[in-house]
């Protein structure tokens, strides 16, 4: 006897009817089970040649391990490895072993989620709020996110952090560079830590971060060591010219490493401490004047900008016209270089926007992130932004002073020795 219900099955709070992404994670399973097996079989191609005694191949199809979980960023996927059986033994013992490196041993997340992670942290999510705050992306049960497991993490950053600290920079040379640092008051301490950030554009028009560390303060002492120890790595090249903002610790320390190289200021930093040393009510037709300074088209025009913006201002803003003119040589010297460049080298932006994430998150936790978690999780967000950063406009990355060739407003002039004949 058939018995009948009333009873109609509700959807639970927590679910999400999503066909399309069932479909897309139905996609991934089949498309990385297909590339784990393509591996495998390429493998064993290139070993085709081994041979047993018996004249059978020795590496041979072994079935597969155990279904695993992934976690990928549009949830999680289920795969099985491959695995692959060496039928013979060495004298000494040892086995050929098939090491997947589109599924690693013991991976259980893509590195694109890794990746994501430290955004999130300086964002505001703590760690214990990771589980719930991914749950609509990986699904309601997202394993192996925990916050022991953010622990274990941040100690691989900490070794991979080491690794780099040690990298060899013999055969690199940077034209330019750009350099800033920010404070952090981690934990209320008494003292507040300094994260000093550089980096360098190589010839080809590439940025590249060079050094990061955490120093007491943004001082003459924490650059230098800085600075020393990217020398110390390689670095013998001196820098055409440096970027940085108005603490008078890089550029003291800049002048004790490398000496030959420019000074140039950051318009974003001296406009804003320019603007506040005026009224509200000034500051946007003070601003528009600054731009036709270092909008102009060339340095004398940029000279002539200034003078204008000193006869406007200057009877009744005088601090603020001191403030631009004490620094006009350090403030007009991109004009020297190529005028492609001119956009990468008034700023210290590609910094700047890192820094502000960081910030955000100091304010959101009120002082709860540890000094070492902060170091890291910049660390982590400037290598991820460094794949962003905008090369270098044009073809002329490398400035030819050396070669005979100088550039006046941009404009590259051959230098005609004195003694040459017409």
């Amino acid at each position: 006897m058939n018995e009948h219900s009333n009873i109609v099955p509700l959807r639970q709070p927590d679910e999400i009817d999503d066909p399309l992404t069932n479909i897309l994670r139905s996609g991934a399973r089949q498309l990385l089970a297909q590339a784990v097996e393509m591996e495998a079989e390429a493998f064993l191609a290139a070993m085709k040649g081994l041979k047993r005694p018996d004249g059978r191949d020795r590496l041979v199809r072994h079935g597969h391990g155990p279904v695993r979980t992934i976690q990928t960023g549009i949830g999680a996927v289920e795969v099985a490895r491959v695995k692959i059986r060496d039928r013979a033994v060495t004298s000494d013992g040892e086995r050929i072993r098939f090491t997947s490196a589109i599924l690693p041993l013991w991976a259980r997340r893509t590195k694109s989620l890794d990746a994501l992670l430290p955004v999130l942290y300086l964002r505001g999510i703590s760690t214990g709020d990771f589980q719930e705050a991914l749950a609509a992306l990986l699904g309601k049960d997202a394993p192996n996110l925990s916050p022991g497991w953010f622990s274990r993490l941040t100690t691989e950053w900490q070794l991979e952090y080491e690794r780099w600290q040690k990298r060899d920079l013999s055969a690199r040379r940077y034209v330019y560079v750009w350099a800033d640092g920010v404070f952090l008051q981690a934990r209320m301490e008494d003292h507040s830590e300094c994260m000093l950030v550089l980096i360098g554009a190589t010839p080809e028009g590439k940025k590249e971060l060079i050094g990061f560390q955490v120093g007491v303060r943004e001082s003459t002492q924490s650059w230098h060591e800085l600075l020393v120890e990217a020398k110390t790595r390689g670095l013998k090249i001196a820098p055409e010219i440096a970027v940085g903002d108005g603490a008078l610790g890089f550029w003291k320390a800049l002048d004790e490493v490398f000496p030959a190289t420019r000074h140039q200021r950051c318009w974003v930093h001296k406009t804003a401490n320019i603007l506040n040393k005026v009224a509200v009510s000034v500051q946007a037709s003070m601003k528009k004047d600054l731009r036709e300074v270092y909008l102009a088209s060339n340095r004398a025009s940029a000279e002539v900008a200034i003078d204008v913006f000193a006869e406007k201002y200057g009877a009744k803003y005088d601090k603020a016209v001191e403030c631009l003119t004490k620094d006009r040589d350090a403030m007009l010297a991109f004009y020297e270089f190529p005028a492609e460049h001119w956009d990468h080298l008034r700023t210290t932006n590609p910094i700047e926007s890192v820094f502000a994430t960081v910030r955000h998150r100091t304010v959101r936790t009120k002082g709860s992130l540890s000094s070492t978690t902060a170091k890291l999780m910049v660390f982590k967000l400037l290598c991820a932004a460094s794949k962003t950063w905008r090369r270098l406009k044009g073809t002329n990355q490398l400035p030819k002073v050396s070669a005979g060739v100088r550039f006046e407003n941009g404009i590259e002039v051959i230098q005609v020795p004195e003694n040459h004949a017409a």
